[in-house]
């Protein structure tokens, strides 16, 4: 059944009016032409709030601690790894631009109508466990901030409540749509910069250099596995990208795609990763702690300590907001006919339900982190291999054809699949599961060669699928039809 709907008159009436208060009503229909002025600068604090997260402190701490690293390995595996994810992202996202419609929608002229199903259900579940993450290292913040005040010893009832405030404030930002999120993220940047300065500052002169520069050098396959393991969670980030690019005009720079989103990401990854590695010469268990956050309480003043958990706090909740913005898509791609903010809220609850669960019942944060990490990567990467090599001879995406989604549609295919795309995507996630070693899961491929050994599955992933997909047999691209201004509903 098509899922293209025609409006009367009062309700595209009301719809006019909740766009006019900033709220965005348009689901996965493609953007018209006349609606598409952003630029491509507002993608740099997109994806410097993107990264706003103590979590990379902590990764940074792990690299150090954890992997054996010293300072400077540290420095090049931090500059590398948001370089070549990003970069990733960056390239997908010009497809937004492309198509005009988010990254989950346009996946259906890859796939098909019902073979986009299969990566898309695997995408939206994928993005429970970084919501989940997100939200739980959101809670940690707050409930950091109250034992720093007001000497609030945390407790289950309170660990419930954190996480319900965070979560409520993320589905109130992503439920409002674009507008909302690109404005909050303008002002985390800027405040977020501010006092990521102060807190360098203040490292910088109290840092017992001598003893970070002391460390004895890591092996390099230790760098190689941190790379991944850094990249691998910007890669989550893939999918999404088109999402945050659909404004764009078609004439916008595929350049400055690309420059501007690996420039947001690296301007905050590298500080981070650095802060953890320096903060672990002097607290090494901050790699072990089941609790990511708490530490800011005891390595700075208060005075800096509560603005910047608070400031980290307000980028951890729009890392979800942005997370859950684009997972409202991806369940309306898989046919939940309801408007984007209640598909939003789906995830909300979802994140709310495990959120706890990994609070109460996590020993090792940066374990459980690390081994989310490694299967995520792999799931997002299937998609981004087959996706990305569809790029290379796609220009275009039929407006019409992306919502059609009976027989009749042209992104039907053959019983509404595309056997090459879901084909590669299907055993190249079989492959990179093969090369994949974490805590939860060991693939029978992961300790014997090199691949396994660096974490590197996700790469793997990427490879074979693209691969498949590029010599595989393709349906033939049709035309795209000429662009529809009227906004179509889903």
């Amino acid at each position: 059944m098509s899922t293209t709907a025609h409006h009367d008159g009062p309700l595209e009436h009301l719809e006019e009016s909740l766009e006019h208060h900033g709220l965005e009503t348009r689901g996965i229909e493609p953007v018209p032409d006349a609606e598409r002025t952003a630029t491509t600068r507002g993608l740099l604090p997109t994806w410097i709030a993107a990264n706003i997260t103590v979590l990379l402190v902590t990764m940074g701490a792990g690299l150090a601690v954890s992997f054996g690293l010293n300072f400077w390995q540290i420095l090049v595996v931090g500059t590398a790894a948001p370089i070549v994810s990003y970069g990733l992202v960056g390239l997908v996202g010009i497809a937004g631009k492309r198509g005009g419609a988010p990254g989950m929608a346009l996946s259906r002229a890859v796939f098909g109508q019902r073979g986009n199903l299969l990566p898309g259900t695997l995408i939206w579940v994928a993005r429970w466990g970084w919501e989940t993450i997100n939200a739980v290292t959101g809670a940690y913040a707050l409930l950091t901030v109250l034992d720093i005040l007001f000497g609030v010893r945390r407790n289950t009832a309170l660990v419930v409540v954190a996480l319900l405030l965070f979560v409520i404030a993320t589905f109130a930002i992503s439920g409002m749509g674009i507008r909302a999120v690109r404005r909050c993220n303008r002002w985390a940047t800027w405040l977020f910069g501010a006092f990521s300065v102060l807190v360098l500052g203040r490292l910088i002169v109290k840092t017992d250099w001598n003893r970070v520069f002391g460390q004895d050098a890591g092996s390099a396959a230790a760098m190689v596995t941190g790379a991944g393991l850094i990249a691998a969670g910007g890669m989550s980030w893939a999918p999404a990208a088109p999402d945050f690019t659909r404004y764009l005009p078609g004439t916008a720079s595929s350049a400055a795609i690309v420059r501007n989103t690996v420039g947001g990401a690296g301007i905050v990854v590298l500080p981070l990763v650095l802060m953890g590695a320096v903060t672990a010469s002097r607290m090494p268990d901050l790699a072990r702690t089941a609790d990511p956050v708490s530490f800011l309480g005891a390595v700075l003043p208060l005075w800096l300590a509560v603005p910047y958990l608070l400031i980290a706090l307000a980028g951890m909740v729009l890392i979800n907001a942005m997370s859950m913005y684009s997972a409202g898509f991806t369940a309306q791609t898989l046919g939940f006919r309801i408007p984007r903010p209640w598909a939003v809220s789906v995830n909300a609850v979802i994140s709310l339900v495990l959120g706890g669960v990994l609070m109460l019942a996590a020993t090792s944060f940066l374990g459980s982190f690390i081994a989310f990490l490694s299967l995520l990567a792999v799931a997002f990467s299937a998609w981004v291999g087959v996706f990305g090599v569809d790029m290379l001879r796609r220009r275009e995406y039929d407006a019409t054809a992306l919502l059609d989604t009976s027989p009749a549609g042209a992104y039907w295919y053959r019983a509404g699949f595309s056997p090459a795309a879901v084909t590669a995507w299907a055993l190249g996630l079989a492959a990179g599961l093969l090369f994949t070693r974490c805590d939860w899961f060991t693939g029978p491929f992961a300790a014997n060669n090199p691949v396994g050994r660096y974490g590197l599955g996700w790469v793997a992933t990427i490879v074979v699928s693209g691969l498949l997909y590029a010599v595989l047999p393709k349906p033939a691209v049709v035309p795209a039809a000429p662009r529809n201004p009227t906004p179509l509903a889903v």
